[in-house]
């Protein structure tokens, strides 16, 4: 089927209880409720949507981008009223704006920001589990951000995402990461303090966010050094991905600009 009209819909969302953004068999994901609730405020108009792209499941998104196309043409403030309103409170539509059918929203150029929220010393508030990852030992702070500064610019990420396929390009740029104090999410049960990785660049392989953070952890936990990172980004690296992982519910998909 033809659509000939298409949309660009910035969302934000709650991950914490699906699986995901990619349609599953038998599993709740972000993608079935959104077009779930499309489905229900277009009633009998066909459409199809396509996301910006995968997120783990738990993880979260600021800022997520939804490509509409559909047969006829919408009146903008009324659909995104309409689709707030019919929304679970774990969804959020920011905005909608109309673009040429040929644009493609996966190949368009983009910087994605990523956050991963963490704390450590003691235990969390459980209803900090949504957000933050919480560490009971004590982490070597310092060596963490010198470590997390470590992975800024080229290198080969072979040893920081899991099951490439022959032509995954694990030569990457990483535009900016460093670990900074939050400021950004506040409540009453968080930690008193808590910290952010941010890491930012044109784009990122599997798990790759989440196998730095659990390397940084190492780093913290002074299980690793400096050298050890070092050694892992270069070219001539074993290759073989790194066992550590951290929990997805920390990672957030901050920001992206999109053309």
């Amino acid at each position: 089927m033809k659509y000939p009209f298409s949309y660009i819909i910035k969302l934000q969302f709650l991950g914490f209880r699906f699986s995901g953004w990619q349609k599953q068999t038998n599993a709740k994901t972000l993608h079935d409720m959104v077009d779930k609730t499309i489905s229900f405020v277009i009633e009998k108009g066909a459409y199809k949507t396509i996301g910006v792209g995968r997120t783990d499941a738990k993880v979260s998104a600021n800022s997520y981008y939804l490509q509409l196309f559909i047969v006829e043409e919408i009146e903008e403030d009324a659909f995104l009223n309409l689709l707030n309103s019919n929304f679970s409170a774990d969804f959020r539509a920011l905005s909608i704006h109309k673009v040429e059918r040929s644009y493609n929203i996966v190949n368009a150029p983009k910087i994605k920001e990523y956050h991963y929220y963490f704390a450590f010393g003691e235990k969390s508030h459980p209803f900090s589990a949504p957000f933050m990852v919480t560490l009971d030992e004590n982490l070597n702070l310092e060596n963490m951000k010198e470590a997390a500064k470590r992975f800024q610019g080229e290198h080969h990420f072979h040893k920081y995402c899991t099951k490439p396929s022959e032509n995954t390009i694990l030569k990457r740029t990483i535009d900016s990461c460093e670990i900074v104090e939050n400021d950004i999410l506040t409540a009453n049960f968080f930690p008193e303090k808590s910290y952010i990785l941010k890491v930012r660049g044109k784009g990122f392989l599997r798990y790759q966010i989440r196998l730095i953070m659990a390397t940084l952890f190492e780093v913290g936990k002074e299980n690793i050094d400096l050298n050890f990172v070092e050694k892992s980004l270069k070219e001539d690296n074993d290759r073989m991905f790194m066992r550590n992982i951290a929990p997805s519910s920390g990672l957030q998909l901050f920001d992206i600009e999109l053309e």
